[in-house]
């Protein structure tokens, strides 16, 4: 119903909503999420290349990094994990470990020991994802030392050409190979405490008290401050998300990510040299906090303002809620009883509606986050480089 109707429409909005369709389905596949993602990162990254070196470097990071996002959770917790952790529940007790705690304790008032015990070890095991991040910047330097033998940020900046120091080179390879073994041997701790936890933690209330403290941060500390206790259950729980009855990257494990991978980002630039570390830090903050936050608040002020001036109210909700695609023609039919008109040109008016209010951010997204943070850390780097040594 939804492909007949798009294909009522004019060429550049049937395209648009053909997209826009397609990336709503593509939430749901990691393989489409990966490629499209990936390629909205990494376009950007790529035209500013500076070097073989430095495309080949982000092209790494950015293929890593979204494999990591949208297969490892997934893996780790489907595929590895959430059988043996779930073993010895019944068949509805099975389920709610794919629902998220709110969601329990609203339902029911209390969340079951047994689930609970289950969901905190399947959240301690998660955290090798972010241990993983950490590590990927450090892999990241080796890959470049091995493959263009070159440890100088300056020289894979191409801010400057000369020979390699021995020194630099030593220096970054071996803080590389520490940091990994660190995180390896974290990812094992992590692994552990969740097999501890998924096993004794029905029956320890020391344990029950982590697992709590892990799922739910903000219940758990803040029970008299709403606000705060919104706030770190959205953005500190380390629970996996619960999508179609299936574990997915949770919100508080993407700030995990980006948190501790921060970590191994200004580490391992902060081994570059100074010009890799200044780029980083003006870098990362943003992109750090759009990835997070960022994004939503753009998206919801982008909404509130349509909202305010009155436009899109067909399908801006006051929740700031908006249909997908797929519920457009429906939607399209109640309109067209109401107002007396006819389902196609209440669809039309709809779609128009649903591409603005998704392709801006998307548009901001790719002009704002990719291409203009990357070309002005660039140039900033750059300036930074030529004031210090040329002036």
């Amino acid at each position: 119903m939804t492909v007949n109707l798009i294909n009522t429409l004019s060429q550049p909005l049937k395209s648009v909503s053909k997209f826009v369709a397609y990336q709503e389905k593509a939430n749901g596949l990691s393989g489409s999420r990966f490629v499209q993602d990936t390629a909205t990162n990494l376009v950007p990254k790529a035209t500013f290349a500076r070097s073989k070196a430095d495309l080949a470097e982000n092209t790494f990071l950015e293929l890593a990094e979204s494999g990591l996002v949208y297969f490892v959770p997934t893996f780790l917790g489907e595929n590895i994990f959430r059988k043996p952790f779930s073993s010895g529940l019944n068949a509805e007790l099975k389920k709610q470990v794919a629902i998220p705690y709110s969601q329990l304790m609203k339902r029911h008032g209390k969340v079951d020991k047994r689930v609970m015990a289950a969901k905190a070890g399947l959240a301690m095991c998660a955290l090798t994802i972010p241990l993983i991040e950490f590590s990927l910047n450090y892999i990241k330097n080796l890959f470049t030392l091995k493959t263009f033998k070159q440890g100088d940020f300056n020289n894979i900046a191409s801010l400057y050409k000369k020979e390699e120091n021995s020194d630099v080179q030593e220096r970054v390879e071996a803080s590389s190979k520490k940091n990994i073994k660190r995180a390896a041997a974290a990812c094992a701790l992590s692994i552990g405490g969740g097999i501890l936890m998924a096993k004794k933690g029905a029956n320890s209330k020391v344990l029950q008290n982590i697992g709590e403290a892990i799922l739910a941060p903000g219940s758990k500390f803040f029970k008299k401050d709403g606000k705060a206790q919104k706030f770190f259950d959205k953005y500190c729980s380390l629970e996996f998300n619960g999508e179609n009855g299936k574990l997915a990257l949770g919100k508080g494990q993407l700030t995990s990510c980006v948190v501790i991978g921060g970590l191994g980002y200004f580490g391992a630039a902060k081994d570059r040299g100074r010009q890799n570390f200044l780029e980083t830090l003006f870098r990362y903050p943003l992109v750090g906090f759009y990835v997070i936050t960022g994004s939503e608040l753009f998206e919801n002020g982008f909404k509130r303002l349509l909202q305010k001036g009155g436009k899109c109210k067909d399908i801006i909700g006051k929740d700031l809620k908006v249909p997908s695609m797929n519920e457009l023609p429906e939607l399209a039919g109640k309109l067209a009883k109401q107002r007396g008109t006819n389902v196609n040109a209440e669809f039309r008016k709809l779609a128009r509606q649903k591409s603005l209010v998704n392709m801006v951010p998307y548009a901001f997204s790719i002009g704002v986050m990719g291409f203009f943070v990357a070309g002005i850390s660039n140039l900033f780097t750059k300036y930074r480089f030529e004031k210090t040594n040329l002036s």
